[in-house]
């Protein structure tokens, strides 16, 4: 798998589990990719519904728009759900941010036709990759 021709190849991102909180990590990688990359973005949580005027949505069905990639701040008990979601809405990459790995999502991902990136973080691999 080519990180950097995923990065280059996607056009719409979206979040789940997007936090209003500024010292959380989902936060502080939409926050980045707002201003250093060319993404559609779009946050997922079903508990908020805005982030500094940003609208959040429930689920990924709720989206306007299929991401490309979907990026991952869930505990890993969440992350089949997660998957199923995301093979459900048509994206093409599943990204499980640091600290995030399970395999067997990993398997049954890569089956469903996606790509499958785990325990990296977007915001380093495009600053290293792409600015």
């Amino acid at each position: 798998m080519d990180l950097e021709q995923i990065l280059r190849q996607t056009r719409s991102v979206a979040i789940v589990g997007a936090s209003p909180n500024p010292d959380r990590a989902s936060h502080e990688i939409w926050t980045y990719l707002k201003a250093a990359a060319d993404y559609d973005l779009f946050l997922v949580n079903p508990t908020v519904s805005d982030i500094e005027g940003t609208p959040v949505y429930p689920s990924l069905a709720d989206l306007p728009v299929v991401p490309d990639l979907v990026d991952v701040f869930r505990r890993r008990e969440h992350l089949p759900e997660v998957l199923q979601d995301t093979i459900a809405v048509g994206a093409k990459v599943l990204w499980l941010q640091l600290g995030l790995w399970d395999e067997q999502v990993a398997r049954d991902g890569e089956a469903a036709g996606l790509q499958v990136v785990m325990d990296r973080c977007i915001k380093v691999d495009h600053a290293r990759l792409l600015r």
